[in-house]
């Protein structure tokens, strides 16, 4: 058998970038999943492991989550962190950088660029032109992979497993990158999934028939109601205004596909609700006092995992 450490040190080199999750072998998440549970009590007591490394937030979008935790996550490991938060305040955006200039910039500051941009295909882009690491947190509406991970993990950590679970998609399927990443990413375990969304939002073609060739068993729903029945996990996602060609399309499916506390009482009782975040009107806050709920835990989890892919990569 082969030591630990030596699968450790061959996963960190596979680990170069982290552009989508299917860049990573079932081993590797497994991996990454098991080095997040020993991260659990590094949060807490915090390390200097990466006190020489500096990790660039490059983050052409809004975001709370995603930015955040990756900060937390370095600072708790004992790195430096530099980077903006909006295009606006980058050459980018005020004065028409390219990206490729922005990354071969900033590549000479940092040891790790953690990218989040709006367009598809920039996040691997931006790999190409880097000579250090770089990690997708976020490309156009295709994929999210750390997002994927950390929900991957939350999943195991709260039902105990990922092989045997039973997952419903609910909301924005089209355009929401965290669904994509984490079908395919769900597609390496033993898993059912029942896609929910309203019809003009549905899965993407090309995403289904990613999980249905590896195996899973997938099947399509209408409602809410249909969803959050027989089912281990629920997972809810934002109807995302931002990513719609027209305006006129969003306010069609604005507001009709949301979890309720009557929704919630389909449910079983050891089932959980997750969600990305933010939150608009698709879950109502209602929802927060059950049982069931637990996607500020989750929030929680995206620290840990990202604490893990960091040290992974820059040890």
């Amino acid at each position: 058998m082969v030591p630990d450490s030596v699968l450790g040190a061959r996963y960190m080199v596979e680990l170069r970038n982290l552009i989508s999750i299917l860049d990573l072998e079932k081993k590797q998440i497994d991996h990454i999943l098991d080095n997040a549970a020993k991260m659990e009590e590094v949060a807490v007591k915090r390390s200097k492991d990466l006190e020489s490394k500096i990790m660039a937030t490059l983050f052409f979008e809004p975001s709370t989550r995603t930015r955040l935790s990756f900060e937390s996550a370095m600072l708790r490991l004992g790195g430096s962190v530099l980077g903006f938060a909006e295009a606006g305040t980058s050459s980018a955006g005020g004065k028409g950088e390219t990206l490729a200039d922005t990354i071969r910039t900033v590549e000479r500051y940092a040891d790790v660029i953690v990218m989040r941009h709006p367009l598809d295909g920039s996040a691997r882009v931006a790999a190409e032109f880097s000579n250090i690491p770089v990690i997708n947190a976020g490309s156009g509406s295709e994929e999210h992979p750390t997002q994927a991970l950390l929900d991957l993990y939350s999943i195991k950590k709260l039902k105990g497993r990922l092989d045997g679970i039973s997952i419903s998609l609910c909301g924005d399927l089209k355009y929401g990158r965290t669904v994509h990443s984490l079908g395919m990413g769900l597609s390496h375990y033993d898993v059912t999934i029942k896609l929910a969304a309203p019809p003009s939002l549905r899965m993407k073609p090309a995403v289904i028939e990613q999980m249905k060739k590896a195996g899973v068993s997938v099947t399509e729903v209408d409602s809410v109601e249909e969803a959050v029945k027989d089912t281990d996990v629920v997972y809810m996602t934002r109807i995302q205004k931002e990513r719609f060609p027209d305006p006129r399309e969003y306010d069609k499916v604005s507001g009709r596909f949301s979890i309720t506390a009557q929704d919630v009482s389909l449910m079983r009782d050891d089932a959980i609700i997750l969600h990305p975040l933010p939150r608009v009107d698709e879950l109502s806050a209602e929802v927060d006092s059950f049982p069931q709920a637990k996607y500020f835990d989750q929030v929680y989890n995206g620290v840990i995992v990202r604490m893990a892919i960091l040290k992974m990569i820059l040890s």
